[in-house]
């Protein structure tokens, strides 16, 4: 009964299945708490369909949206635009449009739901151009120049030959 049906022949087929839970409960077995017994429901669910199917008809018994009526805390579609044209055109992260939005809109919304509008509009991943690009290895000294005063191994590889100290006795 879990199952989530959304064509109209469906629809219907899941209300005719609930209307014949109602009869077995009428015409098969008189009694409420077997019927419910014998399909797996609870009695509150069996009477909420039986009101609603006395209200109704089959219009009743089909399945509903869940979704709310209304959101309250929903983000303007001013904030969304803002957050859309920071991301499209200056490239910023969640944390600095938060930051943007707050100094120069005075805008509070948390960094999470900045990366949750770019999310659901699949911004949240800039495109591989666009990306910080980390550099391959580690920085070292250049090895053509000698530095004076000092000797190193890394000179005679540059050609130069290493003058050991002399001993003082």
């Amino acid at each position: 009964m879990a199952e989530r049906v959304w064509s109209e022949k469906g629809l219907v087929r899941r209300a005719n299945r609930l209307l014949s839970v109602l009869r077995h409960a009428e015409e098969v077995s008189g009694n409420v708490a077997a019927t419910c017994r014998y399909y797996g429901i609870s009695r509150t669910v069996f009477y909420r369909w039986k009101r609603r199917y006395e209200d109704e008809g089959l219009e009743g018994l089909k399945d509903r949206s869940s979704a709310p009526l209304h959101c309250p805390t929903v983000t303007q579609p001013e904030v969304v635009e803002k957050i859309i044209h920071l991301r499209q055109h200056y490239h910023f992260g969640p944390m600095k449009i938060m930051m943007y939005l707050k100094r120069y809109h005075d805008v509070e919304i948390s960094r999470s739901g900045v990366w949750r509008i770019l999310k659901r509009l699949n911004m949240n991943r800039l495109p591989a151009s666009q990306r910080y690009k980390r550099h391959s290895g580690r920085w070292k000294r250049a090895l053509t120049a000698a530095v004076p005063g000092r000797e190193s191994p890394d000179r005679q590889r540059c050609g130069i030959p290493v003058q050991l100290p002399l001993a003082r006795s």
